[in-house]
This record gives structure tokens, sequence and C-alpha cells, in this order.
């Protein structure tokens, strides 16, 4: 057995920013009364698709949990998680400081990213070039 396997992971702490509540309290009380987070999708227009229904995240604001520069320069499912380890962090009374930022951290993984980024970049490259996408 080396290290490795005998490192452990202690949750200490949770975020939630669901379809059905947007704090771990709304979720739970959300699954406790059979709330139903799926309905019209309204961060764009579906209205092409054949399907136009999603469980989105409602009355979601970034700026409660980071800057307006922040926010802009990440896509909303980045700005979901973090925010959403913001909460985890909070509820867990830890503090990330000099002495322990190298002992936390957290892996997120997604197939493709940010597709609302991915869209907006392949408009700039078609519509301005190759030198002014970010």
């Amino acid at each position: 057995m080396t290290n490795f396997d005998k490192k452990r992971v202690v949750v200490t702490g949770l975020g939630a920013i669901t379809p059905i509540g947007n704090t771990v309290a709304e979720y739970w009380g959300g699954l406790l009364n059979g709330r139903n987070g799926i309905g019209l999708i309204s961060l764009f227009d579906a209205s092409k698709h054949a399907c136009r229904i999603a469980g989105e995240v409602k009355g979601f604001d970034p700026h409660d949990y980071m800057k307006s520069k922040e926010a802009k320069r990440m896509d909303r499912f980045a700005q979901l998680a973090v925010s959403a380890s913001k909460q985890a962090l909070a509820d867990a009374q830890f503090e990330i400081n000099d002495l322990n930022a190298e002992q936390v951290g957290v892996m997120i993984g997604t197939g493709i990213g940010g597709l609302k980024v991915l869209e907006d970049q392949e408009t700039v490259l078609i519509k301005r070039g190759p030198d002014r996408c970010r």
C-alpha cells in the first residue's frame, strides 16, 4: 500500500446550488417536499429546439460569492461550482490561509466545460480572427 492509498478525504462542509434550491437547506427542503426543478428554458432562446425544458438554476447571483471581475471571466458552470465550494467552506467554518493552502484542493471534472464561452469565442474567431480570442 502506498502513501497515496492511505490518504483520507473528510467532508466537513456542504454547498449546493441546484434547480430546487441555492443553498443546502433550500435543496434539502426541496427534496423533502418533492419540489420540481424542471421548467421552460429561460437562459437562452430554446424555441427552435425540440426540447425546451431543463433543470435550470434560478435566482443565482454570482456577485453574492465573487467580485464582478471574477464573475465576468468565468462561464456559468464555473460560477456555480466556485459558489457552491464557497458555501461548503463557510459551512465547515474553514478558512484557507498560508498555513493550510497547500493542503486544500478541489477537482472538477467536465466533459466539455463552459459551452457559453465556447460558443462566444467561436463567434469572435469567425468575426474578428484568432488574435481576438481569449
